[in-house]
């Protein structure tokens, strides 16, 4: 999207392995080389990699500041003078008062880029997202690769039942299915 004087949402959707965190961090170096200020924020809890940094499975990575997931509105107190750009990372783990944030940022003239599961291993909804890429100016919906037949992946599949929702993970807890191959888990 072109850069303006007004601020927006943007989304980047998807299941497990489809490159959002990849896509946050691609378009936020592109901010970077337009020499836009900016700044990337995470839930506290998801310390995969480094509990500092967005990082992409595949290792590529920026500073970011870790924020409770059950008080988004931290990221107003974080946030940096003159900041012109936000990314903000696995948005499904946040409560739903992210939504009000990312407007509030947009209104205020600031270009807003979320990163999150659309879905859950369930199938369902997860958490913010639904109502986040209602509001959004732009959504795009990645899809990943199956891992067992090679097909469009739009789904994520637990691998081990641990009867809750939120469980941050990886390839040792999820992997990318298709439809025919995905088998809802809690």
């Amino acid at each position: 999207m072109e850069s303006c004087a007004h601020g927006w949402i943007e989304v980047l959707a998807g299941g497990m392995f489809s490159g959002k965190s990849e896509e946050l961090l691609r378009r936020m170096r592109r901010a970077q080389i337009a020499k836009r200020q900016l700044q990337m924020f995470k839930p506290d809890i998801d310390n995969r990699f480094d509990t500092h940094s967005v990082t992409s499975h595949i290792k590529n990575e920026l500073p970011a500041t870790p924020i409770p997931i059950n008080f988004p509105g931290i990221i107003f107190e974080k946030l940096q003078p003159n900041i012109k750009i936000v990314g903000i990372d696995e948005v499904q783990f946040f409560s739903k008062g992210i939504v009000s944030v990312a407007m509030k940022l947009a209104d205020s003239g600031i270009r807003v880029v979320c990163a999150g599961l659309n879905q859950d291993s369930s199938g369902e909804p997860f958490g913010p997202m639904p109502h986040l890429m209602a509001v959004a100016d732009e959504v795009t919906v990645l899809s990943a690769i199956c891992t067992t037949c090679g097909a469009v992946a739009t789904k994520s599949q637990k691998l081990l039942s641990s009867g809750t929702e939120v469980e941050v993970g990886a390839a040792d807890k999820y992997a990318a299915r298709c439809r025919q191959h995905w088998h809802p888990v809690k």
